[in-house]
């Protein structure tokens, strides 16, 4: 298996990595079934040492999977069975507030799930884990981030809650009312499960949001629709290349050993190892081998 320390996860708009060369395209067939898509892996220099960059549209080159369809488990096992390290997630958003205007680049810091459908645990099938996922995101990833936009003329607006809902329809008024009632900065349809299952296989994760509309709050307007959305997402999709060929040089040359979700599960595992399903264990050895 070839190995990749960073992986970048493309969300609506973003399918690729045009500033990179493709060196690779990799079918990887986890224990959870097959990702999404083929996973990219990209030749990024730096210095005079080369380092790979896998690559995963989320939702399929093309936009074909919902985001209740997402193979979640296997897009996040494939990235750890390349001893992925780091994910940079980008995705799109609505705007629960009026100074996150579209455009507006945000970076989350916690959580609040809204979704109903979706498996989202990797330890489901006889073996009990149980980790901490109180601050859902990277906070040594968000600083890297951080510096690289104030770099840029991008706007951005950090330490806000991202709810994530369901889909694929948008909200109700009603609802989108009451998120912001609830102080959330931002929307979306794909943070679940994906932060949670990259902390329960030790990986440190952070999600960049990229605005697009103000969701369906605001009483003067028509609710979002998908053409005023598409009209902004190629602009952001610009955006987001411009950060991540400033990210990239800062990620390779970060560490990450003292993020917690390096070790998320050391004291997490409750399950007796002598009642531990042999199929189960046999499914986590391959991304856990430490542990199983």
């Amino acid at each position: 298996m070839k190995k990749a320390e960073i992986a970048v996860i493309g969300g609506t708009g973003i399918y690729n990595l045009e500033a990179l060369k493709i060196i690779e395209e990799l079918d990887i067939e986890t224990p959870w079934g097959k990702t999404s898509d083929r996973i990219m892996l990209a030749e990024f220099e730096h210095g005079e040492q080369k380092h790979n960059i896998a690559f995963l549209p989320r939702h399929g080159e093309g936009h074909f999977i919902a985001p209740t369809m997402i193979p979640q488990k296997a897009n996040i096992a494939a990235l750890k069975m390349l001893k992925v390290e780091k994910i940079i997630a980008f995705s799109a958003v609505g705007s629960l507030k009026e100074e996150i205007a579209p455009n507006h680049f945000i970076l989350p810091n916690q959580i609040i799930d809204r979704t109903r459908h979706r498996e989202d645990t990797y330890y489901n099938e006889g073996v009990v884990v149980h980790v901490m996922f109180g601050d859902p995101f990277s906070e040594i990833l968000a600083k890297e981030c951080e510096a690289v936009l104030k770099e840029t003329d991008i706007e951005y607006h950090k330490d806000e809650t991202l709810i994530c809902m369901e889909g694929p329809s948008f909200s109700t008024r009603a609802e989108s009312k009451l998120y912001k009632s609830w102080g959330a900065g931002v929307i979306n349809m794909s943070v679940l499960p994906e932060a949670k299952l990259a902390r329960e296989l030790e990986m440190c994760y952070q999600m960049i949001c990229m605005s697009t509309d103000y969701d369906s709050w605001r009483e003067e307007e028509d609710s979002v629709s998908v053409e005023e959305i598409m009209a902004v997402v190629k602009q952001n999709s610009e955006n987001a290349g411009i950060v991540l060929n400033k990210l990239l040089p800062r990620l390779v040359e970060l560490s990450v050993d003292s993020d917690p979700a390096r070790s998320a599960l050391k004291f997490a595992i409750i399950t007796d190892a002598k009642k531990r399903p042999a199929a189960a264990v046999e499914k986590l050895k391959q991304v856990l081998p430490n542990y199983f």
